[in-house]
């Protein structure tokens, strides 16, 4: 004997709405945020979470190579001015652990230029973007790294509808 049972059907829109998305079980692409400024870390991080990219957040260069180790990331997105070891040492440290993670800097300091010479004289190349960056700058940028079988150099790069900004 079986018992019918009815289930209310919600629209996809409403669920999408409240955030609910379907699995389509595809892995999900992980990218590694790190900046010694928490505010900034934490807000890329949810702007890539709630973009359905899964970011984990480290605050500084030791703390990530320890996430690297337990968890390769498909991307590092990460600052390159801060204490203790700069985004570029982090990435080539990084790219040992993760040889197929794909890195872009993000720094909002001309000094950088100085570091990236430093790093493609070492045989190193590595996209940079202008802080600040307007979030869909970010996922757009995020998305072409994820997407692209080769490094990427947005340092010179000018979006017509997403201009780039210095600070």
């Amino acid at each position: 004997m079986s018992k019918e049972t009815n289930f209310e059907t919600v629209p996809l829109a409403e669920l999408s709405a409240k955030g609910i998305t379907p699995d389509d079980g595809q892995p999900k692409s992980i990218v590694l945020v790190v900046d010694d400024e928490v505010v900034i870390a934490d807000t890329l991080s949810t702007i890539l979470n709630r973009s359905g990219i899964t970011a984990m957040t480290a605050y500084d260069g030791k703390t990530a190579l320890d996430i690297a180790r337990m968890i390769p990331p498909d991307l590092l997105l990460t600052d390159v001015v801060m204490p203790d070891m700069s985004g570029i040492d982090l990435a080539v440290s990084i790219m040992d652990i993760a040889p197929n993670c794909r890195v872009l800097l993000f720094s909002g300091q001309a000094a950088t230029k100085d570091l990236l010479a430093t790093a493609r004289d070492a045989g190193r190349d590595f996209a940079i973007i202008a802080k600040p960056i307007h979030p869909r700058q970010l996922l757009a940028h995020v998305s072409e790294s994820l997407e692209s079988p080769m490094p990427i150099v947005l340092e010179n790069r000018r979006d017509a509808d997403l201009p780039m900004r210095a600070s």
